[in-house]
């Protein structure tokens, strides 16, 4: 690895390198829930919420693969059964949305929904009506999941829905921009490998993990 392309030691420095991106001063003045949406930013929500003296959760999502194709990600659902596509590759690819939905389905009842039964004792991620949402993550690739989380953010009418995350390629901005309220990154790559290629040390966490995080361990 090129000693030259890691910005980042690990998740708790890249959070407080998120930290000074953020107008924390401003956003104080009103209360704010952070939402990781991934396991591997559960860390840094945990670190930004406190903070901003806010409340911190994770979004449980799971990939939708194409058939005979297990690294090329077609779609993405919530725990809160908002199924977000990636409408060119299922064209490419000639993808029915039966299969999409069914596998979306087949997710989110064998994989999910057992993840929210045990993080939190079966409740779905708190209302977020009226609330100001700050989804993080540790880093943005396709940015599909975070798509999805910012959609089911909307759907259940958040005040406002703002993105923090350390790094992210340039092409997906305007995309996150679109939809959400603000944008904020320590790095924008035009060339960007993979999220790990960025870290001197980012290992692979377990669900186990992130109930360690919850718990303080």
């Amino acid at each position: 690895m090129n000693p030259d392309s890691i910005y980042f030691k690990n998740r708790e420095v890249a959070a407080y390198r998120l930290i000074d991106a953020l107008p924390i001063d401003n956003m104080k003045l009103e209360e704010w829930i952070v939402i990781a949406s991934s396991y591997g930013g559960f860390e840094i929500a945990k670190i930004v919420a406190k903070a901003l003296n806010g409340k911190y959760d994770i979004m449980f999502s799971g990939k939708i693969y194409a058939p005979n194709n297990e690294d090329c990600e077609i779609a993405v659902v919530t725990e809160r059964e908002e199924v977000l596509i990636h409408e060119e590759l299922v064209k490419s690819f000639d993808i029915s949305l039966d299969y999409v939905y069914s596998k979306s389905k087949q997710v989110l009842e064998e994989s999910i929904t057992k993840q929210v039964n045990r993080f939190r004792q079966g409740e779905k991620i708190e209302k977020l009506e009226d609330k100001n949402v700050l989804i993080v993550d540790e880093g943005i690739n396709t940015g599909l999941t975070m798509m999805a989380c910012i959609k089911t953010a909307i759907n259940l009418k958040a005040k406002s829905i703002s993105v923090a995350t350390p790094i992210l390629p340039t092409a997906s901005i305007p995309t996150i921009e679109s939809i959400a309220d603000d944008l904020y990154f320590v790095k924008k790559l035009d060339h960007f490998v993979e999220i790990d290629f960025y870290y001197d040390s980012l290992e692979e966490l377990s669900f186990e993990d992130i109930e360690k995080i919850k718990k303080g361990l």
